[in-house]
């Protein structure tokens, strides 16, 4: 999956380590964005994420000269030195490996790993080729200590004071941040001064701030022909540590990381595995790389992937339980509250997200003969929150979502953005869906039908609303469904624009709420007009607010998120209703790998390496666009690929 190369230089490597935080970059080592960093921890897991190292300057004295392994790009537009021009080789299995060509037949190799449970990254170098001379590495750290969303500049409270002892070297940037310790098996010698006008291209892009300054403390210096060099960065002393010199204690942690990693049975299995975090004495699911934090919606419709796909049973009922005490008045926080934080509820879909992972979690234990029974004390906890989310729903909560006599789910009210196509610019909501959007009924029948497991007290609500679902959103004059009816809370006004949304009610869900002829022409019409090589359109081409391209500053980007962009995470309720107009025929799901899954795999090698990009371009070449590393588009990947198309081994 994962070639050396060619791959763009701009295509971004991820190591996360399990608690929220995380190391990033490019192939190229050129950062591109402020969120690149050598280590960016989470210092109150999975939140609290900050830049304490941004990078680093790399050159090498060998044969006379000095040779850069290292670039960086400079306003208005300056790359310097030239280290990335030496690249030969780039590969991502199991963690970053970068090898530059030096002179004649010597090389260097650089790597870098993430810890998995601790902030803490290692890196080595070593030379490779004939060579029997003197070889010098020179490292310079390049620091901020700032909010990872921010941007850091030249400023007089920055604290360069270094504290050293037999092998590492501490700082303090700024009081409010952890302590920053450098492990090397080199020599430190203290030198302040400031790198200043770094550029993030990717930020520019976007209208955002994008120069920086950084703070380098000083220089690390090894011999290198002597033996490799190792360099381990943490915002605390590894416990692994002890006694151990920089050398032993970076082949503890190699190994140790080797061996976690060679556990998982694929490539894909590693790239899930980023997701999920610690959040407490649970587990949670990052929505996103570099920015997200864990959001419920994104949560719930990840984990039937990330967890269940992949067999991490453990992980998926932690998850479950962690969330199932949250529910407010019928809702869960579309946003996990941090301690002291306010909980959001502003999602009508994650409550009802979570019935669907609870049924999808107890379906897979219940068929697996040789582990044990679930605990009664969690099916109590699980159907505690169940019962708790549809009464609020039923009886009224929030934001006027509440049942209305026809069975089917109302809920909005202005200013307010409660689906998944949540996008605000300003005060203005840009696609709204006040009144029974199509997904959120999809959602809501399948929440009451897996209810009847537990109790047949909502048996008649299912019923009326199934019929009033297949009366009132078949749209005749186009072959599809609404996207909304009763628009504003105004009965008979339908929202018939051509969204991505009304697939759910065929595939993506236990049970499909449309058979035969009509599930047919839906699928058919989706497949039409918005189907493209990685996912969905989030609006027709034909549309008067379609947007072909996502660019431009905030607004301009918020305002083309729903209006066309392409959404990956969609390819998976898709090519789930796909095959079941089909039957599941065996033709068809050998169709389908090569139609649907094989865009997919070859996208994994042009952005995030391995993952999945959040959105992309409407119209060709589908340029991947915001968040490069997307849990519910890796997850639905991941679902695809083993539970839909495969047998789930």
């Amino acid at each position: 999956m994962f070639p050396e190369l060619p791959l763009s230089p701009d295509a971004e490597w991820l190591e996360a380590d399990g608690l929220g935080g995380f190391a990033s970059g490019t192939v190229s080592g050129i950062r591109t964005r402020r969120y690149h960093g050598l280590l960016v921890p989470a210092t109150a897991p999975p939140a609290g994420r900050a830049v304490l190292v941004n990078g680093f300057e790399a050159w090498i004295e060998v044969f006379g000269e000095t040779i850069a392994i290292s670039s960086q790009r400079y306003a208005p537009d300056v790359l310097y030195p030239d280290g990335a021009s030496r690249l030969s080789s780039f590969v991502l299995d199991p963690w970053p490996v970068w090898t530059f060509h030096l002179r004649g037949g010597l090389y260097i190799v650089q790597e870098l790993f993430a810890i998995h449970g601790a902030p803490t990254v290692a890196l080595s170098w070593k030379l490779r080729g004939d060579f029997s001379g003197s070889a010098k590495l020179r490292i310079r750290p390049l620091l901020s200590g700032r909010d990872f969303h921010s941007i850091h500049h030249e400023n007089g409270s920055f604290r360069f004071e270094a504290t050293q002892t037999a092998d590492a070297v501490r700082w303090h940037p700024y009081q409010n941040l952890p302590i920053l310790c450098a492990q090397s098996n080199g020599s430190y010698a203290h030198d302040p001064c400031w790198y200043r006008n770094f550029l993030y291209v990717e930020e520019q892009k976007r209208g955002l701030d994008c120069i920086e300054d950084l703070a380098s403390p000083g220089v690390f210096e090894w011999n290198i022909s002597e033996g490799p060099a190792v360099w381990i960065l943490s915002s605390e002393i590894a416990s692994t540590k002890g006694a151990q010199s920089a050398q032993a204690h970076f082949g503890l942690l190699r190994s140790q990381e080797q061996s976690r990693r060679n556990s998982f049975p694929s490539a894909l299995h590693r790239a899930g595995d980023a997701y999920l975090v610690k959040r407490g004495e649970g587990k949670t699911i990052i929505a996103g790389y570099p920015w997200f934090g864990d959001w419920g919606r994104d949560t719930f419709i990840a984990l039937r992937g990330l967890c269940l796909a992949t067999g991490r049973l453990r992980e998926a009922r932690d998850i479950l339980v962690q969330w199932a005490g949250a529910v407010s008045e019928g809702m869960l926080p579309n946003r996990f509250p941090d301690r002291g934080e306010t909980p959001e509820f502003n999602s009508v879909d994650a409550s009802l997200w979570y019935i669907i992972a609870v049924h999808d979690y107890l379906r897979l234990r219940e068929s697996q003969t040789s582990e044990a029974p679930v605990d009664t004390s969690d099916i109590l906890k699980f159907r505690t929150a169940v019962e708790a989310i549809l009464t609020g729903y039923t009886e009224g909560t929030r934001f006027n979502i509440r049942a209305d006599p026809d069975g089917l789910l109302a809920c909005g009210q202005p200013g307010v953005q409660l689906t998944w196509m949540d996008a605000k610019v300003g005060d203005r909501v840009v696609t709204p869906r006040i009144g029974k959007p199509v997904e959120v009924q999809a959602l809501w029948l399948n929440a009451l039908w897996i209810a009847g497991r537990f109790s047949q007290r909502r048996s008649d609500l299912f019923a009326r609303g199934k019929a009033s679902f297949e009366v009132r959103f078949w749209n005749g004059a186009t072959g599809s469904l609404f996207d909304v009816v009763d628009c504003d809370h105004r009965a008979g006004i339908n929202d018939g624009s051509l969204r991505p949304n009304q697939i759910f009610a065929v595939g993506g869900l236990p049970l499909s709420l449309l058979e035969g002829e009509k599930a047919r022409r839906v699928v058919e019409t989706v497949e039409a007009n918005l189907l493209t090589p990685i996912g969905l359109r989030s609006l027709g081409p034909k549309e008067s607010a379609y947007a072909p391209h996502y660019e431009g500053g905030v607004a301009q980007r918020d305002g083309s998120y729903h209006q066309g962009t392409v959404w990956p995470w969609l390819i998976g309720p898709f090519v789930e209703a796909w095959l079941r107009i089909r039957k599941g025929a065996p033709e068809a799901k050998a169709e389908a790998r090569e139609r649907f899954l094989g865009p997919l795999m070859e996208h994994m090698n042009n952005a995030g390496i391995g993952h999945i990009s959040e959105i992309a371009d409407a119209e060709p070449p589908h340029t991947p666009r915001g968040c490069p590393f997307q849990a519910w588009s890796t997850g639905e990947y991941i679902r695809l690929e083993r539970s839909v198309l495969g047998d789930g081994n």
